[in-house]
């Protein structure tokens, strides 16, 4: 009986978590990308955000899938934290749909399992063969999801039958439910394994009326079952903070922000449940009678009355629970470096948005190519290994940007955009080329400064002098390029295209003082060879760093072609 129980289980947990992804998946198919429009105009007020995160997670059946949609904005800049929050509350009370399906199914008489599972199966499988429209095929999909749910739900039902009869059985889940800090701890464990509230909470559910919870006393099953509830609550969050171990630190914060409400939720509402309060609460606010058939129905009330009143607590206290996770979830240094985090694929559908967050991420990576080139000039002129060691860090994580900007370009490149989106994208993409040079020659200026360090070559208090104002001159140029590309500030790309005359001259300059220096025996060979090849790799900075800057003073608009220099830098340069 055990070996069959426990396969028996297993076969209905799979095909119900089977059901659920088919669900789930064709719902946000046909879906998603409105109801994601739907979060980020709505959530500007608390209570709005609240209703829009049980709203969503109602129609697409997940509340990780809302987590992450959640987190998208976030990350785009487009929801504060404290919105995210508020959403994520909103979240746990739409994710207790599921029990509520489960218990008009399961529960109610009326409604026979096995009379509608595999007829819904059969229509779904129809419309996704036949259909020729993509959002036919989607529906199809969403009726086989429902159908093979409501068919493990069917199996799960038969493999705990039996236990109502086992009074062994009976004895040792009504013992844990009788301690309400063991249910919980045993709901939470149940649902970590499962990886799904939802299935587990269909398992208390078929539990409660195979009469594993106490036979035919409704009262003591549902007194039994609520700790087990509350435990799932605590146990969902587990798959999000899986997840988060591979995420940035908006995506922590936002999955120790589940994690927190219910486990501060579970803490409220506990102690009514040690004097009995909460399933009497339960009992007068469901308008049917407690019996066998409202058991899964009055389970799946408790389940959104605690999500329900932990909501109402928590929703005023946003900003507190922010502040909170803040201080607990820390970042950690240089994190927000290790990869692109605004590029949202969803975006990609409002490409004004989209193009705004490439943009963003281009001023990014620039940041770190500019990052990767102080530390490849400071260990030059100070023989400073350990800066040494950052440069090729760096160089990948601008390798990386490249390659998630220009693929996100490429996807954007396939919508249907205005002509001056469409003009601006290859515009945007030299760019991105341009800053992935740059980071290049970060790169061979750390050779450069290897080879120096290795020789143990030193450098004349001439050249020196000479690496310190070059140094200068770019350092001020990339400062002018970050804030032209960030602001679409054409004056000060406008300027910058002037320090680029200037280390132009600098090279001329520099290489004619080097050969002076060379001739009086002022410096070794070697060291006026390591010279020459730094300031050469400066002056091709600033080529690049030129390029930018004219796409910036052409609006990001080139038409074909990059856009001629302004007459005054030009007079400037003559100068």
């Amino acid at each position: 009986m055990v070996t069959d129980l426990i396969l028996d289980t297993l076969g209905g947990l799979a095909l119900f978590l089977f059901g659920m992804g088919l669900l789930s998946d064709g719902l946000k198919k046909s879906a998603g990308d409105r109801l994601r429009r739907l979060l980020q105009i709505v959530t500007k007020w608390r209570v709005m955000a609240l209703l829009a995160g049980a709203g969503v997670t109602c129609l697409i059946q997940s509340s990780s899938a809302t987590t992450v949609m959640v987190v998208g904005l976030v990350n785009a800049g487009l929801l504060s934290l404290k919105q995210a929050i508020c959403v994520i509350l909103g979240a746990n009370i739409g994710t207790t749909f599921t029990a509520w399906l489960v218990g008009l199914a399961a529960g109610l008489k009326v409604f026979k399992i096995t009379a509608y599972a595999l007829p819904a199966v059969a229509v779904g499988l129809t419309m996704q063969i036949f259909g020729k429209r993509q959002k036919v095929k989607y529906a199809g999909q969403i009726f086989i999801g429902f159908g093979i749910l409501f068919l493990g739900i069917h199996f799960m039902k038969d493999a705990f039958a039996p236990l109502e009869h086992s009074e062994r059985a009976k004895s040792i889940l009504i013992a844990i439910g009788d301690r309400p800090v063991l249910g919980v701890l045993a709901g939470a464990i149940i649902t970590m394994l499962l990886q799904s509230s939802s299935a587990s909470i269909a398992m208390i559910q078929v539990l409660a009326l195979t009469g594993a919870f106490g036979g035919t006393d409704w009262t003591t099953a549902l007194r039994i079952a609520i700790p087990f509830i509350l435990g799932d609550n605590i146990g969902t969050t587990i798959t999000a903070q899986i997840a988060a171990l591979r995420t940035n630190i908006v995506g922590r914060r936002a999955a120790m922000a589940h994690t927190l409400f219910n486990v501060l939720g579970v803490a409220v509402i506990l102690p009514l449940v040690y004097l009995g309060l909460f399933d009497r609460l339960v009992r007068a606010i469901t308008p049917l009678p407690l019996n066998a058939e409202t058991i899964a129905i009055h389970i799946a009330v408790a389940h959104s009355a605690f999500n329900v009143v932990a909501s109402v607590v928590f929703l005023p206290l946003a900003g507190l629970l922010e502040r909170l996770v803040t201080r607990i979830t820390p970042a950690r240094a240089g994190e927000l470096l290790i990869r692109p985090v605004t590029l949202e694929r969803h975006l990609l559908n409002v490409p004004p948005v989209a193009i705004d967050q490439a943009r963003r991420e281009i001023v990014r990576m620039a940041e770190t190519a500019r990052d990767a080139l102080d530390d490849a000039v400071a260990a030059l002129c100070h023989d400073d290994r350990t800066r040494l060691a950052r440069v090729g860090e760096q160089e990948d994580r601008v390798d990386d940007f490249q390659t998630e900007i220009t693929r996100y370009l490429v996807e954007l490149s396939q919508r249907d955009l205005s002509s001056e989106i469409a003009n601006e994208l290859p515009v945007l993409l030299h760019t991105v080329n341009d800053v992935e040079r740059i980071a290049d020659h970060a790169v061979n200026i750390a050779e450069i400064a290897t080879r120096k360090i290795d020789q143990r070559e030193q450098f004349s208090p001439d050249a020196q002098a000479e690496i310190a104002l070059a140094r200068a001159e770019v350092e001020q140029m990339f400062a002018d390029i970050l804030q032209a590309v960030g602001a679409s500030d054409t004056r000060t790309a406008e300027r910058a295209l002037g320090h680029e005359d200037r280390l132009n001259q600098m090279q001329i300059d520099f290489r004619r003082s080097h050969v002076m220096r060379l001739s009086r025996n002022a410096c070794s060979p070697i060291a006026g060879l390591i010279f020459v090849d730094f300031v050469d790799n400066l002056e091709k900075i600033g080529d690049h760093l030129a390029n930018i800057a004219q796409g910036v003073i052409g609006g990001l608009q080139w038409n074909g072609k990059p856009p001629a220099r302004p007459a005054e830098v030009q007079a400037g340069a003559e100068d």
